[in-house]
């Protein structure tokens, strides 16, 4: 029985210590850094990306967004990647006044697949761009976004994820979950990373790259979260990813359950999937690197599905020494309440200093962030569904708000927000 507690005591402490890294990094999210200077004092030339599966009812909003862009019009264009589609994406996208590559590949259906394809020929080209961004169709950007990264790029920045704001937070308890999810990943994971001179990680949508990064390899990503696979090969790289709050982009997310459940499943494969994959080569990096940012990047790709399968490991030695009664009905209650407590309460204690650090109105979301613990247990139960079943193949998110840039609430904006780099 001495071996269990020995395990049980090391599990407790790579919990702790893991947990404590993750408190002191968050920290400096709340601390004020000095702006990096201006190294080149230019206006570089934009392709705005955006892969389209099916999108006829939001591709239109997207590009109106960025046509009115506060930014030169000669200076950027559109592309638009009908990526496999049926419906009237193209057609609609076309008028709207993208530039449309049509794609059509019924084996690489996912969006990494479709940069893939998009890029290779904008390099064979020799395409005249500095960089590009990449868009989600149901997105809608903010009118200062491409200002915001050309600045980034002047500052020397060569990959960049912008803020990932939510069309629809208050629509119910899922769009809830997600924003203030998004929120805290926003400050208390990018945004502090970026103050300590660590690396922020690509999140899907609303990001930008300098052009001559990829032009050696092209976009050469496999998993289902192309955004954390080429994060992670920068990291490894030696290459360190920059932070722009003031590129702001609005993202719908789904309303229904199932499709949140089968959304966030491909995430936590695709994380599985990074973490096979890179791993070692994390491990690697930080042989030859010896830098913070390479540790604190093998210490994101560990930091789910790893720290969850320890959690659950603990849960079960307590219980096992409950059982060959070595611990008490009480004490088991108590350790088992120090691992589910917290799990409930401190999402509820976080969402509402999120909102009140960015200026957030709370009183119209109080339902939903009441909630907001539901939506992370069910994450966890993803985790363990994961763990033992994992699909592979992409689904489409069905989206039909039809929000326009001018239509988005104010709950949702950031105009107030004191963010500090």
């Amino acid at each position: 029985m001495e071996y269990l507690y020995i395990i049980q005591m090391a599990l407790v402490w790579i919990v702790t210590i893991f947990w404590l890294y993750q408190l002191i990094v968050s920290i400096c999210s709340l601390i004020k850094f000095k702006e990096k200077p201006i190294l080149e004092d230019k206006q570089n030339r934009f392709m705005t990306i955006i892969p389209a599966h099916n999108e006829e009812n939001v591709v239109a909003n997207l590009i109106e967004s960025l046509k009115n862009q506060d930014y030169p019009k000669e200076l950027y264009d559109i592309y638009v990647i009908a990526d496999n589609c049926t419906d009237n994406t193209a057609k609609i996208a076309k008028e709207a006044g993208a530039i449309v590559y049509e794609r059509f590949d019924e084996d690489k259906k996912t969006k990494g697949y479709a940069l893939q394809w998009f890029l290779a020929q904008k390099i064979q080209e020799n395409a005249p761009y500095d960089a590009f961004c990449v868009f989600d169709a149901d997105n809608i950007a903010d009118k200062n976004f491409l200002k915001a990264m050309n600045k980034k790029l002047c500052q020397g920045e060569n990959v960049v994820q912008g803020y990932r704001d939510i069309k629809n937070p208050t629509d119910n308890w899922i769009t809830a979950g997600y924003a203030i999810f998004y929120w805290t990943m926003n400050r208390f994971y990018h945004l502090a990373r970026y103050n300590l001179g660590l690396s922020p990680l690509l999140n899907g949508t609303g990001f930008m790259v300098r052009f001559d990064v990829i032009k050696p390899t092209g976009w050469d990503t496999k998993t289902l979260t192309e955004d954390i696979e080429f994060s992670l090969k920068n990291i490894i790289a030696g290459r360190k990813l920059g932070w722009a709050t003031d590129a702001i982009v609005y993202d719908e997310q789904p309303t229904g359950f199932k499709q949140s459940w089968s959304q966030r499943s491909r995430w936590t494969v695709g994380h599985i999937q990074c973490m096979q994959k890179y791993t070692g080569r994390l491990i690697n990096g930080i042989k030859e690197h010896k830098d913070l940012k390479s540790i604190d990047g093998f210490l994101y790709i560990i930091g789910s599905i790893p720290m969850f399968i320890t959690t659950l490991a603990l849960l079960a030695i307590n219980m096992f020494i409950y059982l060959a009664d070595q611990m008490t009905g009480a004490e088991l209650l108590l350790n088992y309440a120090m691992y589910i407590v917290p799990t409930f309460f401190l999402p509820i204690l976080l969402a509402v200093f999120i909102m009140k650090l960015d200026g957030r109105p709370i009183k119209p979301m109080i339902k939903q962030i009441l909630c907001y613990p539901i939506f992370m247990a069910t994450w966890l139960a993803i985790n363990f569904k994961c763990l033992f079943k994992r699909e592979t193949t992409w689904e489409k998110i069905e989206h039909n708000r039809d929000i326009k840039i001018t239509d988005v609430n104010k709950v949702t904006t950031v105009d107030t927000v004191e963010v500090k780099e």
